[in-house]
């Protein structure tokens, strides 16, 4: 994943824009289920289109601590493969980027990371609760690491 820096007056306008067109409209009233649909999906043959689902995104970061070298691409395709995938096998999306984030003891860390990302029927929140963060602690337990990032999203979905 790159990261452009704009340094012009306008490069706010500039995010908000290409956010806007990265995610469409105005998320927040589709993933919080307000009565107000976005423009985008104003009419009678979308108004009724998707399911309530919730997205999760975990970020895990390949860095390790006291010396021991970084989780490889190998190593981390197999635990995606062992571990996640036997849990979802509906499917997930998986990214690969650059991450940073300060540890407990208050030192930078910047790593190559990667997002993974599964959807599943809201109904089903509390027994794939389970699921993320089993897959959360046996990633940090695995590779003694201090945490795995969790972001949930109500969005409503189609296939």
């Amino acid at each position: 994943m790159r990261s452009i820096r704009i340094s012009t007056p306008a490069a706010g306008l500039l995010a908000a824009a290409a956010l806007l067109l990265a995610f469409g409209g105005p998320a927040p009233q589709t993933s919080l289920g307000s009565a107000t649909a976005p423009a985008a999906s104003v009419g009678a043959d979308t108004a009724d289109t998707g399911s309530a689902y919730i997205s999760t995104h975990l970020y895990f970061g390949t860095g390790r601590h006291n010396g021991h070298p970084p989780i490889t691409e190998e190593e981390f395709n197999k635990f995606v493969a062992d571990v996640v995938t036997p849990r979802f096998p509906s499917g997930l999306t998986l990214q690969e980027g650059r991450g940073q984030w300060r540890d407990k003891e208050g030192d930078i860390n910047r790593e190559r990371s990667y997002e993974l990302t599964v959807m599943y029927p809201v109904r089903e929140a509390r027994a794939r609760n389970a699921d993320i963060e089993y897959i959360r602690r046996l990633y940090c337990t695995t590779w003694e690491l201090e945490s795995v990032g969790r972001a949930d999203v109500r969005a409503q979905v189609d296939f």
